[in-house]
């Protein structure tokens, strides 16, 4: 949808709990998109500055849509999300199966190998999107994956193609978000798993003896290593522009890292 300020396109908008439009980042604040609440939202900034006894900013609440549930120790999901999910999977598997008949050839790799390295690409991916969930929901947050239409369209297709999109859809999330440090938490969650992947599959190159599925472990590496660096492009509805507008420190702190990890796995596998 557009932001009802500037019209711009937003995938996931911030919907003011004063007036119920939908924004962009840059004009999510009551103060940025004249707000006709305005007065509403002052005086309850007004009240929480007097809660707080001066002391502290004000915190305000990102709604995407969906109330806020409370704080659980548990994650919860429902039968559309699964299938959400299950499609997204084979959308994904189709990817990693056409990156062998494009880049390597049916003949360089076996089938069991090349199976091994759709499904893991596929779980890399779906353990990005988890982990959004599951920093959400321990937040008191909604969270679950919904299919785009474009995203699964365009990945459908790329499956055909030399150029390869993987984005069938996102994890969409709703409530309220109470302090930048829990937005925080949410956002950079997917970053590190996929930090954590690629590091743990470059160690089983190392540790695994040489076979078909050594290879596979690189280009896993190398995946996993990009799908990092690439959402944390501070930029449009990336994770890396949210992160980095809350924390420039932290966005360094995971950005250099993930750039170092894509030239040296992109060194490793393509040289």
């Amino acid at each position: 949808m557009k932001c009802q300020a500037c019209e711009r396109e937003v995938d996931l908008p911030f919907r003011c709990p004063y007036c119920g439009g939908g924004f962009c980042a840059d004009h999510r604040l009551p103060e940025n998109h004249a707000c006709p609440r305005i007065q509403q939202a002052r005086a309850d900034r007004q009240g929480q500055v007097m809660q707080q006894q001066g002391y502290g900013n004000y915190s305000y609440s990102y709604v995407y849509g969906k109330d806020a549930y409370k704080k659980r120790h548990y994650i919860s999901t429902s039968p559309k999300e699964l299938k959400h999910l299950g499609i997204a999977a084979a959308l994904v598997i189709g990817i990693g199966y056409s990156m062998f008949l494009y880049y390597f050839g049916f003949s360089f790799w076996s089938s069991a190998a090349t199976l091994f390295f759709s499904v893991f690409m596929t779980a890399s991916f779906l353990i990005h999107e988890i982990a959004h969930k599951v920093a959400a929901q321990k937040s008191g947050l909604w969270a679950e994956f919904r299919l785009t239409l474009w995203g699964s369209v365009l990945t459908f297709i790329s499956v055909f193609l030399p150029f390869k999109m993987i984005s069938p859809g996102a994890m969409m999330i709703g409530g309220q978000i109470s302090n930048a440090k829990d937005m925080l938490k949410i956002s950079i969650a997917g970053v590190i798993t996929n930090m954590v992947l690629a590091v743990t599959f470059l160690a089983l190159v190392f540790i695994v003896p040489v076979t078909e599925f050594t290879l596979a472990f690189a280009f896993l590496a190398y995946i996993n290593s990009f799908m990092a660096l690439f959402n944390l492009l501070p930029f449009g509805i990336l994770d890396g522009y949210k992160i980095f507008m809350l924390n420039k420190k932290i966005w360094a702190a995971a950005f250099i890292p993930s750039l170092i990890l894509v030239i040296f796995t992109g060194y490793f596998f393509f040289w």
